[in-house]
C-alpha cells in the first residue's frame, strides 16, 4: 500500500482521479485484511465497504504525521476490532473446538466426488479452514498475528497502528504464532501435523456444507499468489510460514465498481470535506 502524497492533497481538492487512485490502492489491503480478522467473504466485502467510505470521509482529518498506510490501517483496525454482528463475533471459536470437531471427523465414509473434484474441493477448504482457524484466536491477538505474520508489519509499525507498546506488539505476536503454531504442528498436513488431511476431510465439510461446490470459495476472491516466500520465521514458530504464503485476495468485482460508480456522483467531492 504506497499513496503519494499529492494523492491525498488533490482528493481533499476535489480530485475524484486521485480519490480514485488511493481507492485502487488501498482496497485490496483492507479487503483482506478485513477476510483474515472476519473469516467470511461477505463480511469482509461490508467491513471493506464501511471501512474505504470512513477514509473517503476523513481524508481532510489525515496531517501527514505518520505514513498515509499506516493512518488507514488505523482506521480498519478500530473499525474491525469494534465489529459486533458478524457470524464468528456471536458464535466464537477456540482452538479446543476445532480440534475436537477435526478429531471426531477426520474422514467420512460416504465418498461424494471424484479424484479429480475431490482435489480442487480440497484446496477450497484448506484457504477456508486458514481463515476459520484464525478465529480462535481473541480479536485483539488476531489482529497482532495478522499484522506481523501475513502483513510482515514490524514492531515498531505494529505499535504505531495497534496503540501497544513495541516491546508488547512483539511479545503478543511471538505467543500467538507458538500457540497457532503448537496446534497446527498436531493437526495441519501442511505445517507437519498428522491428524488432518484436507484431501481426506472434503467428504465431511461437503456434508456440513462448509464447502459449496456450486459456489468455490477461491473463484469468488480472484486470488493473486504472492510472488515471494517470507523467511524470516522464528524457528520456534515455523508452523506458521502458511500463513505468510497464503494467497492474497481481490474482492468481487462488483463491489469494486459499486465504489467506483458513487467516486462518479456530482455531489460525491463534499463527503471528503
Amino acid at each position: 500500500m504506497k499513496i503519494e502524497i499529492y494523492h491525498v492533497d488533490q482528493a481533499i481538492n476535489g480530485s475524484k482521479e486521485a480519490l480514485g487512485a488511493i481507492i485502487e490502492n488501498i482496497e485490496g489491503p483492507v479487503f483482506n485484511l478485513s477476510l483474515r480478522m472476519l473469516g467470511r467473504i461477505e463480511d469482509a466485502e461490508d467491513a471493506k465497504q464501511d471501512i474505504l467510505i470512513k477514509v473517503i470521509t476523513s481524508l481532510s482529518s489525515y496531517k501527514g504525521k505518520s505514513l498515509f498506510s499506516t493512518w488507514v490501517y488505523k482506521i480498519a483496525v478500530n473499525h474491525l476490532i469494534n465489529e459486533k454482528n458478524k457470524d464468528f463475533v456471536n458464535h466464537p471459536l477456540s482452538f479446543e473446538i476445532f480440534g475436537s470437531d477435526i478429531d471426531r471427523y477426520v474422514s467420512s465414509s460416504v465418498d461424494q466426488t471424484n479424484p479429480a473434484e475431490k482435489k480442487i474441493f480440497s484446496e477450497e477448504l484448506k484457504l477456508s479452514c486458514t481463515n476459520v482457524l484464525l478465529q480462535c484466536l481473541n480479536p485483539f491477538d488476531r489482529l497482532i498475528f495478522i499484522l506481523g505474520t501475513m502483513f510482515d508489519v514490524d514492531s515498531r509499525l505494529g505499535s504505531e497502528i495497534t496503540g501497544l507498546s513495541a516491546d508488547n506488539f512483539r511479545q503478543r505476536l511471538s505467543r500467538s504464532r507458538k500457540v497457532m503454531s503448537t496446534f497446527l504442528s498436531e493437526y495441519c498436513e501442511h505445517a507437519g501435523g498428522k491428524k488432518c488431511n484436507c484431501m481426506n476431510r472434503v467428504n465431511y465439510a461437503l456434508s456440513q456444507h462448509r464447502i459449496d461446490p456450486a459456489l468455490p470459495y477461491s473463484s469468488s476472491l480472484l486470488p493473486k499468489r504472492i510472488s515471494t516466500s517470507k523467511s524470516a520465521m522464528e524457528n520456534i514458530d515455523a508452523a506458521t510460514a502458511l500463513y505468510s504464503n497464503l494467497l492474497r485476495h481481490s474482492s468481487k468485482q462488483q463491489a469494486k465498481e459499486y465504489l467506483f460508480n458513487l467516486l462518479k456522483t456530482d455531489d460525491f467531492s463534499s463527503l471528503t470535506k
